[in-house]
């Protein structure tokens, strides 16, 4: 400009309904801190409760209509929410509003105030809202996946042409940073062979399955540890456990706003969720060295571990991929009984069993993984965006 002053930057507004522990929230705060040289971003939320990320130098605006109990008072919800977005677009008039998760998303495309809207799809659990997902892929001006398989599925399904995918992003020197640091309450793991799974307390994912599994595995591999770390009491699962007589073998560190040294000590990351969208957790821990086996659930975990996904994703079968292997979902009915060890069961202990007691094939699990982490870099994500945004 002739007068040497900058061109100002466009806005960029995050709506997301709370920053509580979870993967969608995770990637809203990082999206934050990545665009900002681009653009002057601002985070809506509906509640500040239990914020657990690190918001400090962000512009954060606290709507205040956090989540509320029967239908009537769901229905006076949406029509607050409703007008503090639009009264937040008309004083921010942002270039574009971008959503994370279902109820932001909604909010967002019954607010047409000004921008451009775009709309996150990014679990496939979304897939179980067909009204909703026609109503953000009809309205929003882009339809954001976390995983080609979603955006595959809303053209399919949907007829969408408005999709486009959005890995999320990774700062591997972050994590590394992360993971040296002193946690006074962990436990030393080093002369163990720790499998670590990552999650909210979440029927989804399936964590019965490991805590049998581990049973299976005392006697076999006296030093493997099972260490399920997130959100929640899991005081049913401490019972199985406890039932099972390996309440010593399993360490439930409960939720943890730094768990990357947790990460740093897995030997294996092993998840056996029924669905995902992109599993964070996966990939963070990946990027610490743990080498990785996941169920072939929808929709992201073969897009992580194969570089053939298209051809391997859905499929039944344990299945080692370039970047981690690949196993069969699991029966998605809870069984907390002790008595009652599946063959599914049985088949994973036994694969878990092989890979522990193989320390080489440890090692080239953990480069491999390490090698597929440094590939959703931060800048590969700003790049994306900036492409989407034109």
């Amino acid at each position: 400009m002739g007068n040497g002053t900058k061109p100002l930057k466009q806005k960029l507004l995050l709506v997301v309904p709370m920053l509580h522990q979870g993967g969608f929230e995770r990637v809203c705060v990082r999206t934050a801190r990545i665009m900002e040289p681009w653009f002057d971003v601002t985070i809506a939320m509906f509640s500040d409760a239990d914020i657990a990320y690190d918001i400090t130098g962000l512009s954060v605006v606290n709507l205040d209509v956090p989540a509320a109990e029967g239908k009537l008072q769901k229905i006076m919800n949406v029509g607050k929410r409703i007008g503090r977005m639009q009264a937040l677009k008309k004083k921010l008039k942002p270039h574009i509003t971008y959503s994370f998760g279902p109820t932001a998303n909604l909010i967002n495309v019954l607010t047409p105030v000004c921008g451009k809207i775009w709309t996150g799809v990014r679990s496939y659990m979304d897939m179980d809202n067909p009204g909703k997902l026609k109503l953000f892929c009809r309205r929003s001006d882009k339809v954001i996946c976390c995983s080609e398989v979603i955006a595959q599925e809303l053209k399919d399904r949907f007829g969408a042409e408005n999709t486009e995918v959005l890995y999320n992003p990774y700062d591997c020197k972050m994590m590394e940073e992360m993971a040296a640091k002193d946690v006074p309450d962990m436990p030393d793991f080093s002369d163990k062979k720790m499998i670590i799974s990552v999650g909210r307390e979440d029927d989804v994912k399936e964590f019965w399955h490991l805590i049998k599994c581990m049973k299976l595995l005392s006697d076999r591999v006296p030093d493997a540890r099972l260490c399920l770390v997130g959100e929640g009491s899991f005081e049913e699962y401490k019972k199985l456990a406890a039932d099972l007589g390996v309440t010593d073998r399993i360490c439930f560190a409960g939720l943890q706003k730094n768990p990357f040294p947790w990460m740093k000590q897995a030997a294996l990351f092993v998840g056996v969720s029924a669905m995902e969208g992109f599993p964070n957790a996966l990939v963070e821990t990946m990027a610490c060295g743990a080498g990785a086996v996941f169920s072939n659930c929808m929709s992201g975990p073969a897009e992580i571990l194969s570089d053939r996904f298209l051809e391997v994703v859905g499929k039944q079968e344990v299945l080692e991929e370039k970047y981690g292997i690949l196993v069969p979902v699991m029966d998605d009915q809870k069984n907390l009984e002790a008595a009652v060890i599946t063959e599914e069961e049985k088949r994973l202990a036994d694969l878990l069993e092989q890979l522990l007691k193989n320390e080489k094939r440890l090692e080239q699990l953990a480069e491999a993984a390490r090698q597929r982490a440094a590939q959703f870099s931060d800048e590969a994500y700003a790049k994306k965006i900036l492409t989407i945004a034109g």
